[in-house]
């Protein structure tokens, strides 16, 4: 404890009994007010001295304000300890300034600071109590209310010391704000008079409206509103400048005692239903006793003549003791002259008739209650706003801040409506979530988040009620309070964008045939070995093929991507991830240590995956999300925002092609057909399932990224076995996405995305196995196993059967992947003998051995020497021609004489 205050302690302890006590005070505030006047006296000098002594400077602290948070023009939430609303001293009306000086320091604009004679009126008044009570002029409320507020503004929680126990910020404040206002004993009086020196001190700082309105704006007015013009919209839904003479009164009344004036908690009434003396219910649950002089002034009137006993009635009725704390001022201002007698009386029978405005504060009245939520998030983890928790706390809920976010309200309201009107709000049976957010991809800002839950942050209603949470199941662990969840075939992303970085390209064989998990290299936790012959199945039991990361993609092969991890470093695909923004939900790297892990077993963020395809969009540079855009003051003085960045992390190559894969899953045939909003904006994208119990749904144009989540955020409920609106639970992503992503594309645009790189879609030759004369699965087999896909085409004349290939297409080379149509045989062909030189009955004898029943004569040449028989010499079709048997044969011959 300071040295000064000890002193102080010492000599007024010494000063006992009620002429001590006066003298004491006469001579330190005639000292204080007009130092010129000489005194004497030991104790008067050693009292001056102790005055003389005392801190003299008070630093005027901000005002604690609410902070808000806003979305463009529009009041996203606030949030404070106390809900203050400043004005210019012509924003409050006069009358209430008349009914607070009347009350509580008419000699106001007559003293330096302090009121001798209210001073020396209190003291004789409350000697006998030993206490130093009451006699504060307006310029020492406003100084203990400075000082009570700086210890609610800096008050922290302690750690235990050798000394001390540990004290909650609670406990803490409690003890500064007693000592603020202490006023019982020696230290009672000591802070009695630093309260008389600094109030001195600020009349030769500030004018005297500056006091005045300066304590006005403090001041508490019950709970957690402070300030006149907050308690005259809360009590009264007017502003300040609008305030009657009663309503002016009563709020007057209320700063003397701000939770037992307060008429928000109306508990009984003075008059029983008799009319007799009843009792009142202080705040606090206590019945304090009713006597007929809480409110004599209307028994007064009433006697007269003045008002009715029904005027009475109606006016004490409901709040006793405020009704008489507002007599009192009443009667106050008609002493000083501010109103007339029949103000007073008009305003003495007007019942006490509140209007409670109830200020909006936190995140579940807002408009986007998760994004809101999550924005609050975001400032208590950054240290742009503090480095301690407690320091954002304060930024959050004192400083006033107005802190700007990236919503933009046409798109929040696409994506509510979207998932209002797609997703159940909850499912019998399971905890059943579903979140939307969107991400402008060259920025990072996030510019909606919607979820099928009602926000709520009560412990016992969120246990009990599937349906209502405060988990942001877009967010992470840190802000959001999710555990993330498993991301499904939406992460063969990194699997495909390692590929790529590889060199390798979309064009090219891989084996994806089902079989079991292949060994994988993981040059960072070591390899993958499948030991136990574990299986990945496909979705739907697909069987899998040798194709390629186009197929793959498109169709979601697990398989075909197992085949492509294995020729990849596990370790890589981990380190793609994180650099693309992607980690646990937990905060923690992905590892990558087992197969599984290809397709998306790691539990996630929503929304750090809507920045990973966002990456591709954007050409390859990836751009932290953000959802606060930048921060003032209470004065509208810029202050730091969270830093945030975009930095390249894919080669423009690499993201081009990766982008090309990806926007074969929106057409036709692709697994994400359904979501494409079809409405001319190029968009890529990616589904992904898992276990049944998670499903994904992610899309983008070049400039926004839509992702929608729906399954389980607790539990592993099968989420393909029930249904809502005709639709299985697994497949609401599907409308949720299209319906938001056409709205960004509505509001946002989108261009073509670059064309592909050329090396990293090339097709890889390959030389085609001969398998003509194999049987057909032969002929198959032989074909997938070079990495060919196999077509069977309709059967061809030819001698051999229906299970033997007759011909294929092409031969020689072709694309890796490419497929390979084989023709059987009908079983209908042969092939046409040479007959040159034989006679011509020899030649038809040698045609109808070879199966050919059509024959007829062809060219003939007339030649003397020719046999009597004439001679073939050929045929059409030719010689060595494999053609049906009923195929017509011309025999060309030489002959005597062709006539």
């Amino acid at each position: 404890m300071p040295e000064n205050k000890r002193t102080a302690n010492g000599v007024l302890g010494g000063i006992v009994g009620l002429v001590g006590l006066s003298a004491a005070a006469g001579v330190l505030v005639t000292a204080a007010v007009t130092p010129a006047i000489a005194v004497s006296g030991a104790a008067a000098n050693s009292a001056i001295s102790i005055f003389d002594s005392m801190p003299d400077y008070l630093e005027i602290d901000e005002l604690m304000l609410p902070t808000t948070l806003w979305a463009g023009d529009q009041v996203l939430a606030q949030f404070f300890d106390q809900n203050r609303s400043p004005v210019t001293f012509d924003q409050v009306a006069p009358v209430m300034y008349d009914a607070v000086l009347s009350s509580e320091d008419p000699r106001y604009y007559q003293h330096g600071g302090i009121d001798l004679i209210g001073t020396t009126r209190a003291l004789l008044n409350n000697a006998a109590n030993g206490q130093t009570q009451g006699g504060s002029s307006i310029s020492q409320q406003y100084v203990k209310n400075v000082l009570v507020q700086r210890c609610e503004r800096n008050a922290r929680a302690t750690e235990a010391t050798d000394t001390q126990p540990a004290q909650t910020r609670d406990e803490v404040l409690r003890s500064c704000a007693t000592e603020a206002i202490q006023a019982e004993g020696p230290e009672g009086y000591q802070r009695k008079l630093q309260e008389m020196r600094y109030a001195i001190s600020l009349e030769k700082r500030y004018t005297k409206d500056e006091i005045l309105l300066g304590y006005l704006n403090i001041a508490n007015f019950g709970g957690t509103t402070y300030g006149i013009d907050a308690a005259a919209k809360y009590y009264f839904s007017v502003p300040a400048s609008q305030l009657s003479v009663s309503q002016s009164a009563m709020l007057a009344g209320m700063v003397q005692n701000p939770n037992r004036f307060r008429i928000d908690l109306p508990n009984g009434s003075i008059f029983s239903a008799d009319g007799t003396i009843g009792y009142n219910k202080a705040p606090d649950g206590s019945i304090d006793d009713v006597d007929r002089s809480t409110i004599q002034a209307l028994y007064t009137l009433l006697d007269n003549g003045e008002i009715t006993q029904e005027q009475l009635l109606t006016a004490a009725d409901g709040y006793s003791a405020t009704k008489g704390r507002q007599l009192y001022v009443l009667s106050q201002m008609e002493e000083t002259g501010k109103i007339t007698h029949e103000e007073y009386v008009a305003a003495a029978i007007e019942p006490i008739t509140p209007q409670i405005t109830q200020p909006s504060q936190g995140c579940a009245s807002s408009v986007a209650p998760y994004y809101c939520q999550y924005v609050v998030a975001t400032i208590l983890d950054d240290p742009a706003f503090g480095e301690t928790e407690d320091d954002r706390q304060r930024a959050l809920r004192q400083d006033g801040l107005n802190i700007y976010t990236t919503l933009d309200l046409r798109m929040q309201d696409a994506a509510q409506t979207a998932m209002s009107d797609y997703a159940p709000q909850s499912v019998e049976g399971m905890r059943f979530g579903s979140t939307a957010v969107n991400v402008e991809s060259k920025t990072g800002r996030v510019l909606s988040l919607a979820q099928n839950t009602k926000f709520t942050q009560d412990a016992e209603v969120a246990a009990n009620d599937p349906g209502s949470t405060s988990i942001v199941f877009a967010g992470d662990l840190d802000k959001g309070g999710s555990q993330g969840f498993n991301a499904g075939s939406t992460f063969k992303l990194f699997t495909l964008v390692d590929w790529l970085e590889q060199g390798r390209s979309v064009n090219e064989p891989v084996n994806g045939r089902d079989g079991p998990v292949p060994n994988m290299k993981n040059s960072c936790y070591g390899n993958y070995v499948n030991t136990d012959n574990a299986r990945i199945r496909n979705f739907d039991q697909q069987s899998g093929y040798v194709g390629t990361p186009m197929q793959f993609t498109r169709q979601s092969l697990n398989t075909g991507y197992l085949g492509m991890a294995a020729q990849l470093d596990l370790c890589d695909i981990a380190k793609t991830a994180k650099k693309m923004g992607v980690t646990l939900a937990t905060g923690k790297d992905i590892e990558m240590r087992f197969g599984n892990n290809v397709i998306g077993s790691d539990a996630v963020s929503p929304l750090a995956m809507a920045g990973a395809y966002a990456t591709v969009a954007n050409g390859g540079t990836y751009c932290q999300t953000k959802v606060i855009d930048r921060v003032t003051d209470n004065k509208g003085a810029e202050r730091p925002a969270p830093e945030r960045s975009c930095t390249p992390v894919l080669s423009p190559e690499v993201a081009a092609t990766a982008a090309f894969a990806l926007q074969g899953v929106m057409t036709s045939g692709g697994t994400g057909s359904q979501a494409n909003p079809g409405d001319g904006t190029p968009v890529l994208g990616k589904t992904g399932t898992h276990e049944a119990v998670n499903s994904w749904m992610i899309e983008s144009s070049t400039n926004v990224t839509t992702a929608v989540w729906a399954g389980n955020y607790t539990g592993l409920e099968s989420i393909f076995n029930k249904r809502y609106n005709g639709r299985t639970l697994n497949n609401v992503r599907y409308p949720i996405a299209r319906d938001i992503q056409q709205a960004a594309d509505e509001f946002y645009g989108g261009e073509s995305f670059p064309q592909p790189d050329n090396t990293l879609t090339r097709r890889i030759l390959r030389d085609v196995p001969n398998v003509v004369g194999q049987s057909i699965d032969d002929a198959s087999a032989t074909l997938e196993r070079a990495g060919f896909s196999v077509a069977i085409g309709d059967p061809i004349d030819s001698s051999s059967g229906p299970d033997t290939v007759a011909s294929q297409t092409p031969s020689g080379q072709a694309g890796a992947g490419s497929t390979i149509t084989l023709s059987p045989g009908n079983g209908q062909a042969a092939t046409v003998p040479s007959v040159a030189g034989q006679s011509l009955p020899e030649a038809t004898a040698t045609l109808q051995g070879a199966g050919f029943t059509s024959l007829s004569l062809g060219n003939c040449v007339t030649q003397p020497d020719a046999p009597d028989q004439g001679q073939a010499t050929g045929t059409n079709p030719g010689p060595g021609t494999s053609t049906n048997r009923n195929t017509p044969i011309a025999i060309d011959v030489i002959a005597k004489n062709c006539g």
